[in-house]
Parts: structure tokens; sequence; C-alpha cells
């Protein structure tokens, strides 16, 4: 059995032996950690660093989650809807005027935490590059029409999603979403997650692996089409894409977001009050996702429980390729894992959901 490092509690000894199988099976290098009430119980890393696993997997190594950045995107909108410097239920426009363009003058800032705005990918021919840059991507999607009436349906707004939030945080508060994350969030909890990634970190990353069909060959064509070595690229990691290009660990992931399992605090550090955290259960949309074409839940920002868990006051996301985090705040339990090689598929994968059961096991064995 592949050989793990870090710490587990005896009660999540089942942890632990989910990630040696998933290393001994599809894994590379991966990191897990488990958070109840607010404190870690599992802190464990193993595997390699590379792809020719000749680089182990150290405690403080890094990569990149896509899309479970997105959580932390959402929990900074939460934090300054919580503090009365934003409505939830307010027109984007009411921070952003230009934003109100093309028919877009009703579209909620709850509609783009909730993947409804109707603004799911770029209309207007879109480079990788244009990624990098701020103003040419955020003034392209204030002068898009939406694709449907905001609210009334929901496409996931895989890259999208973290402009439309990052230019609302950045004009409500002056500061860029990574500046904002890293000031208000990472720094008084002591997280290393990053989102715009310092070259000082640059030797502490384990580069994705990219899956064989990249992209997805059953999803819509992408716009703009991301090529498999952008995400290890210089360029990806110094750019703020605050959808998808966070960099982190399991238990970097873990200390922010177990903030809402705990009600808003943790290990001495407050940033939500209760009131903020259940904000996350107004459900925005129950049905069909038009680009993911799968049922989903969504609450302000999060997935929300469809049955498959099993308390009702839990939330999710996860990364493209594997990675996921889930907060349940019935349980107080914040469990975290993020690897570096990918498998193909939007939703996740059994890498991570066998880490979600063992953590279950420990908590009610």
């Amino acid at each position: 059995m592949a050989m793990t490092h870090g710490t587990c509690t005896a009660r999540f000894g089942a942890v632990r032996e989910a990630l040696a199988a998933s290393l001994d099976d599809k894994d590379v290098g991966a990191s897990v950690a488990v958070y109840v009430d607010g404190e870690p119980e599992v802190d464990l890393w193993g595997g390699y660093a590379d792809v020719d696993r000749t680089v182990p997997w150290e405690r403080d190594t890094l990569t990149h989650v896509w899309s479970t950045t997105k959580t932390m995107t959402a929990l900074c909108v939460l934090m300054l809807a919580d503090r009365g410097e934003l409505d939830l239920h307010a027109p984007v426009a009411r921070y952003w005027p230009e934003f109100a363009a093309a028919g877009k003058e009703d579209v909620r800032v709850s509609h783009v935490l909730s993947h409804t705005a109707g603004l799911p990918r770029f209309e207007a021919p879109t480079t990788l590059e244009d990624l990098y840059d701020w103003p040419t991507v955020t003034a392209r999607l204030a002068a898009q029409e939406p694709a449907w009436k905001p609210g009334t349906e929901a496409g996931y707004h895989a890259m999208t999603q973290g402009y439309l939030l990052g230019e609302i945080v950045r004009r409500v508060t002056g500061r860029s979403l990574g500046t904002f994350l890293a000031e208000e969030v990472t720094g008084p909890l002591g997280a290393d997650f990053h989102i715009g990634l310092a070259a000082e970190h640059d030797h502490r990353v384990a580069p994705i692996i990219m899956p064989p069909s990249s992209p997805p060959e059953d999803g819509p064509p992408p716009n703009p089409h991301i090529p498999d070595g952008a995400p290890n690229s210089t360029a990806w990691r110094r750019a703020e894409i605050p959808a998808a290009n966070g960099h982190g660990n399991a238990r970097s992931v873990a200390a922010v977001q177990s903030l809402l399992s705990c009600g808003g605090a943790a290990r001495g550090v407050r940033l939500l009050s209760e009131q903020g955290c259940e904000r996350i259960f107004e459900e925005q949309f129950d049905g069909i996702d038009s680009v993911l074409r799968v049922p989903m839940r969504y609450g302000m920002g999060y997935g929300l429980n469809g049955g498959q868990l099993p308390n009702p006051r839990t939330c999710f996301w996860g990364g493209w390729g594997g990675s996921l985090i889930m907060v349940d705040l019935d349980a107080r339990m914040t469990v975290a894992y993020m690897m570096n090689k990918m498998i193909d598929g939007d939703l996740g994968d059994e890498r991570g959901f066998s880490i979600l059961a063992a953590a279950y096991e420990g908590l009610t064995g």
C-alpha cells in the first residue's frame, strides 16, 4: 500500500486507507484534509509532485485546483454581503454600471453566484491570452447579451463567473479578488491558498497532469480553448482567474472553508456571522443545468445537497479533473481532496467520493 504522510486521528483511519488506495490506483500525488469543529483531524499527503514520479509530494506542495477556486471567490462575496457592503439581491449594475448594457440591468449578484445570469461563456472570440487581461474580459462580459432571461435557468459559468464576481468585489472594495482573498481571508487564517501565484511559490507547485480528453469531448465547445500546458505556465499562475486558477492543497482549502461549517469562525478568527453562513442555503435553482446537463441545486455560490449526502445543510464544489471540497454545517465537518492527476469528467470521480465516504465513516463510527 502506498505510503502516506501527515497526521490522522484514530477515528479517521479509513481516510488514510482511502488515500493510500487512491495513490495505489489512479492518483500520482494528492492531499486530504478533514476539519471538525474547525480543527484538523486529518492532514495527509502522499505520492509524487511530477508525472515521472521522481519528486515526492511534500507537506507544503501546492497544486492547481481548477473550479474549487470558485468556493474561495464565493466566500469573499458572502463576507462583503455579511458586512453590509454588498446586497446579494441587488443588480450587478449597482456596483458596476457598465454591466447594465445589452439587457443585463436586471441581472442580480445572486444570479451570478448561482450560474443563472445567462453568461455561461464568452460569446465574442476570446483567446487564452485574453484571460490574463482583466480589463479586456470584464469589458467583454459587460457588453455581452445574456443567453437567457436571468434567473430563469442555470448553465454552469465555468470561466466567466470568477470575472463577474471578481469585478463586483473590485468595484466594492477597490481591490482585486486575489488581493482581497489574501488580505481578508487566507492571511488572517494562515492558509496557503493563492489566486494569482507569486513567483516565490513556483518551486512548490505540483504541475497539473491533464486528462486524456482535454477538454471533455462530450461537453460544449470551450471559449477560449485552454491548451494542455497552459495551467502549468507562468502566465496562468500569475494571472487572477477567480473561477479556475487557484493554487493550494487540501489543508489550505479545508482551513478556509471550515469557517462555514463552524458558523463563520474557526481557530480564533471570525470572518462571517452565523447568519452570513446560512445564506449559502438560499436556493436559487433546482433543475437541469443546461451546460453540465445534469440535475443541480445551486445556493449562493455553492452546490447544495440534492439527497446524495447524509446531512441537509451541506454544500460543496469541486474542480475539473477531480478536486473536491465539501462543507457539512450539521456535522461541523469540512473535507477536502486535492490532487495533480486529472481524470476525465466534469463532476468529480470515485477518488474524491471515496475520501468523503471514509470521512463519514469516521464521523459516525
